[in-house]
């Protein structure tokens, strides 16, 4: 979302959104232990917003002719689900598994967006436990090439060169986006080296606003939807990671909204 020159009051905006998306995030580390279920962090979830006057955007978001709107406050995906886990009160986490809560709030029509990967107990296997490191880095990686001067592609390709050398997989299509008084806008964001994505080549400028999340596996890249319409899962159900941060473009770098 390319703003105005006024851009530094739309970012304290952003700023204030997505401080309180990380206070979320922070808090949930206490409560995400073997035992708990996924309804209970949505349940969490629902209320820190309600505390603090927010909206929860992926509530009731993206309905379709073949798909029902998104059913919860955030997204839980365990171990092998990239994005988009529905929570359950079915679903209850287990020492050594990793969950992926992802959260959206509206404040005063802002949106701040931002997600993290939690180990669970402490029975994480090392591989798993450096593809959390590695999924985090890359995202880093990303953020430092968001700075003026520099393209859109110049942040996937630093994701990519980086995972890769770890012997990861980064997930394709699914990708950062635009961001501000609308959820997802363009330009899209990939986290890999494309040339196909109209705004690959954009050159990044002050004022504009998008997300930073790659999915990384530990196996192959390939996925697949389940049949609610919204849990990707990848094919050879090796594990998948997601950190995220919602930044803006300034004149002399990146602030990350988030932190």
């Amino acid at each position: 979302m390319l703003l105005s020159v006024s851009y530094l009051e739309h970012y304290k905006k952003m700023r204030d959104v997505g401080k309180l998306a990380a206070e979320c995030l922070n808090e949930l580390s206490t409560i995400i232990k073997p035992g708990i279920r996924t309804i209970d962090i949505d349940t969490f979830v629902r209320d820190f917003a309600s505390k603090h006057v927010l909206i929860c955007a992926p509530y009731g978001y993206g309905a379709t002719d073949t798909r029902m709107a998104f059913p919860a406050a955030c997204c839980t995906s365990v171990n092998h689900v990239i994005c988009h886990g529905i929570p359950s009160s079915d679903k209850v986490l287990n020492d050594g598994d990793i969950v992926t809560v992802d959260v959206t709030f509206i404040k005063n029509g802002w949106y701040g967006d931002s997600c993290r990967t939690y180990p669970v107990g402490t029975k994480i296997n090392a591989k798993i436990s450096k593809l959390l490191q590695v999924t985090e880095q890359a995202m880093w990686k990303g953020i430092d090439a968001a700075r003026p001067g520099n393209t859109i592609g110049d942040i996937g390709r630093s994701i990519q060169n980086y995972v890769e050398s770890c012997g990861f997989s980064v997930v394709r299509d699914f990708v950062g986006h635009g961001i501000g008084r609308e959820f997802h806008t363009p330009p899209a964001i990939p986290h890999y080296i494309t040339k196909e994505m109209p705004d690959v080549h954009r050159i990044l400028q002050p004022g504009l606003c998008f997300t930073v999340e790659p999915m990384i596996t530990a196996g192959k890249k390939e996925y697949k939807e389940l049949p609610d319409g919204w849990t990707v899962v990848t094919r050879d159900r090796s594990w998948s990671a997601q950190f995220e941060h919602t930044i803006g473009i300034t004149e002399d770098g990146h602030e990350v909204f988030t932190l």
